[in-house]
C-alpha cells in the first residue's frame, strides 16, 4: 500500500499546546501564539511541501479563517503543494460549488482535493442559518454530491430533490479534471452516503481494530454501489529521537490544560449529534491519566479539541511502524499535524518520512 502524507494548515491560530476550539467559543475572546496570518500560514505551506507532503487540510468552521479564501491565496506562494479544501454543503448552493471547485481547479492547475463536512454540532449549523437535523444533513449531502457531479459534466440538466431544485443548470467551464472527493462520517445515516460519491474516505484516528472494522463496513456499501474507494485517517504526531523525549512531550502538552476546561469540553463532546466526535470523546472518558489505548496512540488531544483527538506518539521509528500499521489495513493518505505546524512539519519530514519511503522500497522489492 502507498503511503500519501498530507499536513495541516493551523487556520485557527497555532501554538505549542493544544488548539482546542468549539463552535461556543470566540475567535476574537480566543488568542494563540500565533495568529494564523497570511504570511504565518504560508510559512506552514511552504515548509509542508519542502517537507514531502502532498496536501495540506484547510479545516471549516465558524472559528477559524473561510477554507477556499485562505488556501486560494496561498497557491501562488507554493508550487505544487495540493490544498484539501473542507467545506459543508449546507451553506453553498450546489451549482456555484460545482463553479468555484472548477474555476479552483483551472487557476491552480489542478491542485484541489475537496472535503465534505456534512455537519458540526447543532449550535454553529445554527449560527450559519442550518435547522436540518443530523440525518437530514447527510440527505441533503447525498443529494448536494449527485448535483455538483451532474454540473461537473458540464451537460444540461434539471434537479427536483427534497432539498435542491435547479431548472436550466449547466456549467459552461467545467473542470478538466473534477478535484477528488474525500468525506468522513461514522454514522448509519453517513456510511451510504460515502460509499456512493467518495472518492477518499476519512476517519479520525481510533485503534486499528476500530479503523479495520469501519473501513470493512463502508467497503462492503461501496462494492454495492459497483464502487472502489480509498482510504485515509486523520491523526496528530508527536515524533522524537527517543520514545522518551516524546512521551515528556505528551506529558508537557497534558500539563497546559485546564481541568475545568476538560470536564466541559468532555461532556459537550460526549453530547453530541456527531457519532464520530462521541467515539473519540469515548476514548479518553475524560480522564487525564492512561490515555495510551493502543501501543503509540494518545487521546490527550481529543480532551479538549474538538474532531480529531487522538496522536502517534514514540520515537520516529515507533511512528513509522503505527503508520505501517493502518497502512496494511488499506489506509492510504494519512493527513497529520503537529503543534506547532511549522516546527513538526519540518521533523517528520526529515525523521519520519526517510523512514516510510524505505519501508515501501523494501516491500516494493
Amino acid at each position: 500500500m502507498t503511503v500519501r502524507l498530507h499536513w495541516f494548515l493551523p487556520t485557527t491560530g497555532d501554538d505549542r499546546t493544544v488548539v482546542g476550539v468549539t463552535a461556543r467559543d470566540s475567535l476574537q475572546s480566543r488568542t494563540t501564539a500565533r495568529p494564523p496570518s497570511l504570511d504565518y500560514l504560508a510559512q506552514v505551506a511552504r515548509a509542508a511541501e519542502s517537507a514531502g507532503f502532498e496536501a495540506v487540510l484547510t479545516p471549516t468552521g465558524s472559528d477559524c479563517e473561510d477554507s477556499w479564501l485562505t488556501t486560494a491565496a496561498l497557491v501562488p506562494q507554493t508550487t505544487k503543494l495540493k490544498f484539501l479544501v473542507a467545506f459543508r454543503p449546507g451553506v453553498i448552493a450546489p451549482p456555484h460549488a460545482a463553479q468555484m471547485a472548477a474555476t479552483y481547479q483551472r487557476l491552480s492547475q489542478g491542485r484541489l482535493l475537496l472535503n465534505i463536512v456534512t455537519g458540526s454540532d447543532a449550535d454553529e449549523q445554527r449560527s450559519y442559518g442550518d435547522f436540518l437535523d443530523h440525518d437530514a444533513r447527510y440527505a441533503r449531502t447525498n443529494e448536494f454530491l449527485d448535483l455538483l457531479r451532474t454540473a461537473w459534466a458540464g451537460e444540461p440538466y434539471d434537479f427536483d430533490g427534497e432539498h435542491y431544485r435547479v431548472a436550466g443548470g449547466r456549467l459552461r467551464r467545467p473542470p478538466l479534471s473534477p478535484p477528488p472527493v474525500f468525506f468522513g462520517g461514522s454514522s448509519e445515516a453517513a456510511l451510504p452516503v460515502a460509499a456512493r460519491h467518495a472518492d477518499t474516505y476519512l476517519t479520525w484516528g481510533e485503534p486499528p481494530a476500530a479503523v479495520a472494522r469501519k473501513i470493512a463496513r463502508v467497503r462492503e456499501l461501496a462494492a454495492a454501489e459497483g464502487r472502489e474507494l480509498s482510504y485515509g485517517i486523520r491523526l496528530h504526531v508527536i515524533s522524537r529521537d527517543t520514545a522518551e523525549e516524546a512521551w515528556a512531550e505528551a506529558d508537557r502538552i497534558l500539563d497546559t490544560l485546564d481541568p475545568a476546561a476538560v470536564r466541559a469540553a468532555h461532556a459537550r463532546f460526549a453530547a453530541s449529534e456527531s457519532s464520530g466526535q462521541r467515539a473519540m470523546a469515548a476514548l479518553s472518558g475524560g480522564r487525564t491519566d492512561n490515555l495510551e489505548i493502543h501501543p503509540n496512540l494518545w487521546a490527550g488531544f481529543g480532551l479538549v479539541r474538538p474532531g480529531a483527538g487522538t496522536a502517534l506518539v514514540g520515537s520516529h521509528e515507533q511512528v513509522a511502524e503505527r503508520i505501517e500499521e493502518y497502512a496494511a489495513l488499506g489506509i492510504e493518505h494519512f493527513i497529520l499535524s503537529g503543534q506547532p505546524h511549522l516546527e513538526e512539519a519540518i521533523r517528520f519530514g526529515e525523521c519520519v518520512r526517510p523512514l516510510l519511503t524505505t519501508a515501501q522500497q523494501r516491500v516494493a522489492a
